[in-house]
């Protein structure tokens, strides 16, 4: 047996470390007599975060789970970032109204490379095991899949939201979907694993292991979710489809400018989720705005720079602090800004919405409500109509909101 190890925490404060940001944590008693057994035997919890490659960018809501997993790195448990390149051939239906396209191995392949890199700017590189799933997944037989499905019943995945409505409305659900959940359960018996975080939208998923792991007679996982983050619209979660996201390999100059632009009520959220303040620490400067001691664009400038600089650096958050002083508050173009060659246009004119959607990577109807809402400029003149069709020429610069620049070239 090794050596006991010395710990700097308490199970309390381990346990407040783990419950911190947190929506569920099943179960806390479990977890607790786990942390126990650990200073007994000085054998780490083994962590697990399982991510389909189905898109080679990570925003800032895919970094909630990874900043919660870096905190429990810290506190020595073993972290298994877990690419699920078998199940991403099916693609996760979590939250879908429909069958979700599935990827070629080609996708799979370049994907996972660019995770696989994104996450070593929040955990360890050095002390982070990277898993595949097609390890365990790819030489199942047809007689294993059979057993797999036979330790869950149909009833019990039916009881997914999105499968339920999907069945209530009379659309497809193909059997190969029914198999996601059980697969990424499965992942939990094959690495025996001791904690899966995920979003809450992967809630039922998770459970599914914990199932799982009981069937195969091992102890069930703790199972922690973490809330999903709002975009930078502050009201639907972060989605490159919705054009309201912050990429992680943005530059530092961008990725400020836009943790700017966070609503003074949602700041408060990223700086729990996303930085190393402490719950009571986050309350306490909420309590200095509130009354006035601190200033809320003070506050902000300080968890901008702290985002920023944990991709970028200290001199990174410096860039963007003072590109942000120039162009907001002296009122100056961005010296460096996304472009788009005049030829990908196409036509002497464009529909200002088909160009916003071009530029920005927003729906129409969320083109639409910006142009309503006065958010639109192209170069320094408000576009207030949606109909409106735009000439087209080199040097122009389309402004969305306050703090998004693209120019044509």
């Amino acid at each position: 047996m090794a050596a006991p190890r010395a710990f700097e925490l308490t199970i309390d404060e381990e346990l407040a470390v783990f419950a911190k940001g947190s929506v569920d944590l099943i179960e806390t008693g479990e977890l607790r007599a786990r942390l126990e057994q650990w200073r007994k035997d000085s054998v780490p919890l083994k962590i697990k975060l399982g991510a389909d490659p189905s898109a080679p960018d990570i925003h800032l809501g895919h970094t909630v789970v990874l900043y919660k997993m870096a905190e429990l790195q810290r506190l020595g448990h073993e972290v298994h970032f877990l690419i699920g390149d078998f199940t991403g051939r099916i693609g996760d239906p979590t939250g879908r109204s429909e069958t979700r396209r599935q990827l070629t191995e080609d996708e799979i392949r370049a994907n996972a490379e660019t995770y696989a890199r994104q996450i070593h700017k929040i955990l360890d590189p050095e002390r982070t095991v990277i898993d595949f799933n097609s390890s365990w997944l790819a030489p199942m037989s047809f007689v294993d899949v059979i057993g797999l499905g036979a330790r869950y019943t149909v009833a019990r995945l039916l009881e997914r939201d999105d499968f339920s409505k999907r069945f209530a409305d009379g659309r497809p659900i193909h059997v190969h979907e029914l198999f996601y959940p059980l697969m990424q359960g499965y992942d939990s018996v094959a690495m025996k694993t001791d904690v899966e975080l995920g979003g809450t939208d992967q809630k039922f998923n998770l459970l599914v292991g914990r199932d799982l792991q009981r069937a195969w007679g091992q102890r069930p996982q703790i199972v922690l979710t973490m809330p999903l983050l709002e975009g930078l619209d502050g009201v639907q979660k972060m989605s490159k489809s919705l054009g309201n996201t912050v990429g992680i390999d943005e530059p530092p100059e961008a990725m400020y400018g836009k943790l700017m632009s966070v609503s003074d009520e949602l700041m408060w959220k990223y700086m729990l989720l996303l930085t190393d303040r402490t719950a009571a620490q986050v309350e306490e400067l909420r309590r200095q705005v509130k009354e006035e001691s601190a200033h809320p664009m003070k506050v902000k400038a300080d968890l901008a720079a702290r985002i920023v600089a944990s991709y970028h650096g200290e001199a990174g958050a410096r860039r963007g602090a003072e590109e942000f002083a120039r162009v907001h508050q002296k009122r100056e173009m961005p010296a460096e800004m996304p472009s788009i060659a005049l030829e990908e246009l196409e036509g002497p004119t464009i529909w200002i919405v088909r160009l916003l959607s071009r530029l920005f990577a927003i729906s129409s109807s969320d083109a639409r409500r910006q142009v309503a809402a006065g958010a639109v400029r192209v170069d320094g003149e408000r576009v207030s109509d949606a109909a409106a069709q735009i000439p087209l020429t080199r040097g122009m610069v389309v402004q969305l909101g306050k703090h998004r620049f693209h120019r044509v070239v």
